[in-house]
């Protein structure tokens, strides 16, 4: 079976801290670009950060030095770190995977659901006193 689960989210208070995790069955990540995206109704998807082979971008301003995106090959898994949260934070993040086959996907980090081959379901981050 095929599929990302992402875990790690849960309720916390302003500037506390969070790791989440992407971790993947069914095939290696490897050979896969990672993005996190997250989800606030009404406002839609927005990317956050992305991750190639193993460097990171940053495409949200506003999380900027504030979240660390990395990956662990052997444990087929993509973390992402963020600190000093804020309750604008708040949302449900889900976790993506596009082959490297197709280009260099986090210069762009497309936000199209097709343009990515894998998604996970989400996890939630609470962010409030």
């Amino acid at each position: 079976q095929v599929q990302l689960v992402e875990s790690g989210g849960g309720p916390v208070q302003p500037g506390g801290s969070l790791r989440l995790s992407c971790a993947a069955s069914g095939f290696t990540l490897d050979g896969f670009a990672v993005g996190w995206f997250r989800q606030v109704p009404g406002r839609g998807r927005e990317g956050v950060t992305c991750i190639s082979d193993n460097e990171g971008s940053t495409y949200e301003d506003t999380i900027k030095g504030r979240f660390t995106i990395s990956r662990d090959n052997a444990k087929n898994t993509v973390y992402l770190e963020m600190f000093n949260l804020k309750p604008a934070d708040t949302a449900v993040y889900v976790c993506a995977a596009r082959s490297l086959s197709y280009g260099n996907t986090c210069s762009r980090m497309p936000e199209a659901p097709a343009a990515w081959d894998f998604w996970g379901r989400g996890t939630q981050v609470t962010v409030s006193s």
